[in-house]
């Protein structure tokens, strides 16, 4: 059994908690109902990507100038989690879309490919 007796109590201030609230509002209203529909129809919500964007989920990490959040790691730890507790598989997806693509474009890329990338319709 784990012992949450001595547990590191972390505090990282209302931006977090902000955050996670608002990922936790989106994986209950858009999320949840869906779950075991989309699971059982092995089904990809694309759309809801485009929703997770419009919140700023997609590009968590990014500068505003490109068109992210410009958040840090506590806040994406923060959405991936909260979304994960509902969909673990939609947790993963946006976390991918972060880590995989936008973060080593950002990293890596040149200014031209940044701005390619990141102006594109519906990236985010």
């Amino acid at each position: 059994m784990l012992d949450t007796d001595n547990a590191v109590n972390v505090n990282y201030g209302e931006t977090v908690k902000m955050v996670a609230d608002a990922a936790k509002e989106f994986s209950e209203q858009f999320i949840r109902p869906h779950v075991m529909e989309w699971d059982e129809a092995e089904f990809f919500p694309a759309d809801l990507l485009r929703k997770a964007g419009e919140l700023g989920f997609m590009g968590i990490l990014i500068p505003e100038i490109y068109g992210g959040s410009e958040m840090g790691y506590h806040e994406y730890i923060t959405i991936i989690e909260e979304i994960s507790k509902v969909d673990p598989s939609i947790g993963l997806s946006i976390a991918a879309h972060n880590s995989l693509a936008t973060t080593h474009t950002y990293l890596f890329g040149n200014e031209s490919q940044r701005l390619r990338v990141f102006t594109q319709v519906g990236f985010w």
